[in-house]
């Protein structure tokens, strides 16, 4: 095989090899990622919002594409809900709290999972202590923790918001 017949081939795979590798979005979660990917798909022992897995419609306020959600707290952010399931209002989630935002599509099938972590020693976490992750069913990362939700806190600190948390004012 001359130079020029081995050389095509082998550009062509280290072209596609660091064009996967270098990509940032949509790949395989690991580190933090994969922690958060880990928590999101585990469905026992969560409270839902209103305590209802009923799929709510996306409210006029989501920056989500998805048209349905159903939002689920673990024990300790659960702490936070109030009687009727509602976020207590000044509530600050404490450490540990994990709240999964299952977007879904019409059908009810989970397009991504948005996830905040309270988790202040986590490298990952924003000033205020929360971790973020979108993440897709198949274990694929849209949004790095690593972005510190820089792509989300913009509409999760609007006014009416408890700890960046919205449900209470979209979901009255």
């Amino acid at each position: 095989m001359t130079f020029r017949k081995a050389f095509v081939p082998i550009s062509l795979v280290a072209a596609i090899t660091v064009s996967v590798y270098s990509c940032k979005h949509d790949g395989v979660a690991v580190g933090t990622d994969l922690l958060l990917y880990d928590m999101a798909t585990v469905d026992t022992g969560f409270v839902w919002f209103k305590f209802s897995d009923v799929a709510l419609e996306k409210s006029s306020g989501s920056g989500h594409s998805e048209p349905k959600l159903r939002t689920r707290y673990n024990a300790v952010a659960a702490a936070m809900l109030d009687a009727n399931g509602r976020i207590q209002e000044g509530a600050q989630f404490p450490d540990g709290s994990l709240i999964v935002k299952e977007l879904l599509e019409n059908d009810l099938s989970i397009s991504l999972y948005a996830v905040l972590y309270k988790k202040a020693d986590n490298p990952d976490a924003d000033a205020n202590g929360w971790v973020w992750g979108y993440l897709n069913p198949n274990g694929t990362v849209r949004t790095p923790a690593s972005d510190k939700g820089s792509g989300c806190i913009g509409c999760h600190t609007q006014s009416g918001h408890i700890d960046y948390m919205l449900m209470n004012k979209f979901y009255p």
